[in-house]
């Protein structure tokens, strides 16, 4: 004997309502966890040590942890991750510096890029991707 016609109306609803309940649980979990405490590989970043970037990039870093002084005017702006590459943070969190390209003739495409926190990070590639450097082993 064939299941009554009801039951085959019933099962699209009962996916529905478990997706839901899936979805909800999963940006419940997502909000317990709370805010980044940037361990490991934040936002999927990779880890790299300060020793495998660019001279240049390792002497932007000294530099920083020097309080400078800094060749080009717009070191130390506020970087505000438009392209939302780096962790989510409040305003004035992140601070940008240039990291010199030989052969430039401009400021160039590379970047060192601050944490209010201590966290640095490193793009070559004006802020379209970035790594997060260790500074020490």
């Amino acid at each position: 004997m064939p299941p009554p016609r009801t039951s085959f109306r019933r099962r699209p609803l009962i996916a529905r309502i478990i997706l839901l309940l899936l979805l909800g649980g999963g940006y419940a979990v997502r909000a317990l966890q709370g805010p980044n405490t940037h361990t490991g590989t934040s936002q999927g970043l990779r880890v790299v040590p300060l020793a495998s970037l660019p001279v240049q990039a390792r002497d932007t870093v000294s530099l920083i942890q020097h309080g400078g002084p800094f060749p080009y005017q717009h070191d130390g702006i506020v970087y505000q991750n438009l392209e939302r590459q780096l962790p989510a943070e409040p305003a004035g969190y992140y601070h940008e510096y240039t990291v010199a390209t030989p052969g430039a003739s401009d400021r160039g495409t590379r970047r060192i890029v601050t944490g209010r926190d201590g966290q640095f990070y490193y793009t070559a590639d004006h802020y379209a991707s970035f790594v997060r450097v260790q500074l020490s082993g």
